[in-house]
């Protein structure tokens, strides 16, 4: 399917955890599957699995595939949760940037933080919180361009500016929440040319 082509290269770039001997299943496609089965609802490794299942001869006709079966949900698991987060994280920073730059105007983009908090990442038993991320979200091409992770004992605010270091926002017009209404997250570093506001 020629438009998952760019998409496909992309996760090409991602490192694959697994020994020579065991990629079966080429891990690009895995990624891409387990996407999609995310994108219409799946919300575990067993439902990729049956999202593949389900869709095993369709997905082969598209892609020129001949896998003669789903790959199990624990070898999805192992694959998964073997990638670096870093690696990953970079890949698709680069792919949003490549999108938001073909779909808004870079003279009139802006780019919206905000904090979330993931549903369903606490863990009572451990006595751990739910998992937040602050991402970056240009608001012109609709997309978000990173996410960074919020460290538990901390808040938004040293996130903001790890986030705002690693980003392009050169000429462009940030907002965030009122929690970064301080002198310090206000001031970009010497030779940055933001101009972050507060809503």
């Amino acid at each position: 399917m020629r438009s998952f082509d760019q998409f496909l290269a992309v996760l090409n770039e991602i490192p694959d955890p697994r020994r020579a001997e065991g990629k079966l299943y080429k891990l690009p496609y895995i990624l891409l599957f387990a996407v999609l089965a995310v994108v219409t609802g799946g919300n575990s490794f067993r439902s990729i699995e049956t999202f593949i299942k389900v869709h095993r001869r369709r997905l082969n006709a598209a892609f020129g595939l001949h896998w003669k079966r789903a790959p199990a949900h624990t070898a999805i698991r192992y694959i998964l949760q073997g990638l670096d987060p870093q690696a990953v994280e970079q890949v698709f920073r680069l792919h949003a940037a490549a999108l938001a730059g073909k779909t808004a105007d870079p003279a009139r983009r802006s780019i919206a933080l905000d904090g979330k908090t993931l549903r369903r990442s606490f863990d009572n038993f451990r006595d751990r919180k739910a998992a937040q991320l602050l991402h970056a979200f240009d608001t012109g091409a609709g997309l978000i361009l990173a996410h960074i992770d919020i460290e538990e004992k901390s808040n938004e605010i040293p996130a903001a500016q790890r986030l705002l270091d690693e980003l392009d926002i050169a000429h462009r017009v940030v907002t965030l929440d009122a929690l970064h209404c301080q002198k310090k997250p206000s001031r970009p570093p010497p030779g940055r040319k933001s101009r972050p506001s507060s809503n």
